[in-house]
């Protein structure tokens, strides 16, 4: 319980920040008693309890998108309506992930967790995120989002079911690179993240049900539940830092997080 508890934490600090929440799993899963791979499926499962904060944060957002959406499909409201377009936008921008999550589950869950790709992504993807924060040119708003975008940020977001590319450092820094405005980015990353996380997390509960896991369903629930908690406050946070900061701070952790990784592993005190 302890364990599961100790992960449930980092996954709400770390899921909503541009710094890989499934990489820090994996990671912190090493230096735990038990030393081993906590599991893409405790993974997923636990990210339902920080996709809940996002719900809970957006709620009025999430609901005026969905009634504006509905409402589009029977003419009560127009098709150019932006909350309308928002929803298709979010369903366009779920696609990639959707497909690529079914057509790579069996590397996702294995290869793709080691810890020699999970360093190399950090860094690779910390370096990119600084790029396209110092180069972006951070004037569209999400009213400017297109559809060419959203299949762009889809993309992106896929790029997260390898542990070290980060969910939101992902879809963020193709924003920043599209030009969008940091907080527009940002919120879209969260909002475009609600059905992959939900689908990936249901549906890894359903696979895991009665199976032997790491952690038991006591566990994963305690972790899930502290999850959510972390992560209603990490959002507030984040959401107010980039209004008025830059990215450089998570940039250079990242960059430190993997070189400590490849020493680490390079010496021999940690396994791949």
């Amino acid at each position: 319980m302890f364990e599961a508890l100790i992960l449930g934490l980092v996954q709400g600090l770390t899921e909503f920040l541009p710094i890989s929440s499934s990489a820090h799993l994996r990671i912190l899963g090493e230096f735990l008693p038990g030393a081993q791979d906590p599991g893409a499926a405790f993974t997923a499962i636990t990210q339902l309890g920080t996709e809940t904060a996002v719900v809970v944060f957006f709620w009025r957002d999430i609901v005026r998108i969905v009634s504006h959406w509905w409402g589009s499909l029977f003419g009560r409201v127009p098709r150019s309506d932006p909350d309308a377009r928002m929803g298709w936008l979010i369903i366009i921008g779920s696609l990639p992930i959707v497909v690529l999550g079914i057509l790579f589950q069996d590397e996702i869950e294995t290869s793709l967790r080691s810890l020699w790709i999970v360093a190399t992504m950090l860094i690779v993807f910390g370096i990119v995120l600084g790029l396209a924060d110092w180069a972006g040119a951070k004037r569209r708003t999400l009213d400017q989002l297109t559809v060419p975008h959203g299949v762009v940020f889809g993309f992106a977001q896929a790029l997260a079911l390898v542990p070290g590319v980060s969910r939101s450092g992902g879809t963020i820094t193709a924003g920043l690179l599209l030009g969008y405005e940091r907080p527009a980015a940002a919120r879209y990353a969260f909002l475009l993240a609600i059905p992959a996380v939900f689908g990936s997390g249901l549906f890894q509960l359903f696979k895991s049900w009665g199976q032997p896991t790491v952690y038991g369903p006591i566990e994963t629930a305690a972790a899930t539940i502290l999850a959510f908690f972390v992560a209603i406050v990490v959002i507030a946070f984040f959401m107010n830092y980039i209004s008025k900061r830059s990215f450089l701070p998570f940039v250079i952790y990242r960059i430190v997080l993997g070189g400590l990784i490849f020493v680490l592993l390079g010496t021999g005190a940690i396994q791949a």
